[in-house]
């Protein structure tokens, strides 16, 4: 009896130790089941903004005066797309360099150095008017820092330096961005820059939502219930981009119809950077002595940009200037449609092991 009832009790021990191994199990597969969901929308992305513009063309079109509406509705919701992007870039984190001095030199080189002079080469190659330019230079010299982790991470580069990095990547933009813009555009920008409703753009829709972010993420390392929602806004930028870019096609479908053949041009200069960065981030990557996985990070650095981070920047812009946000637009699309290309290329082709 007394051996039966310790074995009766081993076994509800067992039981116990069972359940909570299975509990764990449960919760381990759980969490990933969430990734691989969330991934798995990130990659089929593309095919949510095309529908979404599609929509947006043909109610701006066939209900013309849905478009003030629609306008209207843009803000807000670009502002809550702005929050949830920014929500993916772990603020508080920056000393997740130290340690990768190489690394973070590589990064700002490419990004900051040499891609500007490239995204300079390529516009020669467009009319030179200021409009289609500014679109092109507002996208082009802003780096990614929300899916190019996520790309990083499909495409087999090392995330958590990605991750790391985003902070960096955002805070140097914003201080050295003006600087390429006044160098490439000079007089012709400035006075467009003045008009009041870009810096309440830039200081509304890009400083409010850093510093909330910012709140958000020293919160959270103090309550679960912010911690949570925090992981809940990873699920949100896909949704809200694929709004934003309906708003955006609806309101400035009529005003950017005649410019077909301009958004063409500029399509396959956006063709040309993401077939030639790839080749200038290895060989820097590679000088510095970097490995693989940090090699395709750079990689896919370079050829993912901050197109929604620097869009309310483009509708700002005075009247007569709605092809620049257009541009920004159309180049989110086409580098979507790359970072397909470089998720097999890039581990296999470009930077292999």
């Amino acid at each position: 009896m007394h051996l039966s009832g310790g074995n009766g009790g081993g076994n509800r021990h067992e039981g116990s130790r069972g359940g909570n191994g299975f509990w764990l199990c449960d919760s381990l597969f759980a969490t990933l089941r969430r990734v691989l969901a969330r991934l798995q929308l990130e990659r089929g992305q593309i095919f949510f903004y095309l529908a979404a513009i599609a929509i947006g063309a043909v109610l701006g079109w066939n209900v013309p005066a849905t478009a003030p509406v629609l306008e209207k509705l843009l803000w807000p919701v670009l502002a809550a797309l702005l929050y949830v992007t920014f929500a993916q870039v772990p603020l508080l984190e920056v000393r997740g360099m130290i340690g990768h001095g190489r690394f973070l030199v590589a990064l700002l080189v490419v990004n900051f150095i040499l891609v500007p002079p490239l995204a300079w080469l390529l516009a020669r190659f467009l009319p030179p008017d200021p409009v289609i330019l500014l679109g092109v230079y507002l996208v082009l010299l802003a780096p990614c820092t929300d899916w190019f982790v996520s790309f990083t991470l499909l495409g087999k580069g090392d995330a958590r330096l990605a991750i790391a990095a985003t902070p960096v990547l955002l805070l140097s933009q914003m201080i050295l961005l003006p600087a390429w813009l006044w160098l490439f555009l000079g007089g012709e920008l400035a006075g467009v820059v003045r008009a009041g409703k870009f810096l309440e753009a830039f200081l509304g829709l890009i400083i409010l939502p850093l510093v909330l972010v910012a709140i958000t993420e020293a919160t959270a390392r103090r309550s679960r219930l912010c911690a949570r929602w925090l992981q809940f806004t990873a699920w949100l930028p896909v949704p809200l981009l694929a709004l934003t870019v309906l708003l955006i096609a609806g309101a400035q479908i009529r005003a950017v119809s005649g410019s077909w053949r301009l958004l063409g041009a500029t399509a396959v200069v956006f063709i040309a950077f993401a077939a030639i960065v790839p080749f200038v981030a290895r060989f820097v990557a590679r000088r510095f002595g970097l490995a693989t996985a940090e090699q395709r990070t750079i990689i896919f650095s370079a050829g993912t940009r901050n197109s929604f981070v620097v869009l309310p920047l483009a509708l700002a812009l005075p009247a007569g200037w709605e092809l620049a946000a257009a541009i920004i637009v159309l180049q989110s699309l086409v580098e979507l449609g790359a970072m397909i290309a470089y998720l097999w290329w890039v581990p296999a082709r470009l930077a292999t092991d």
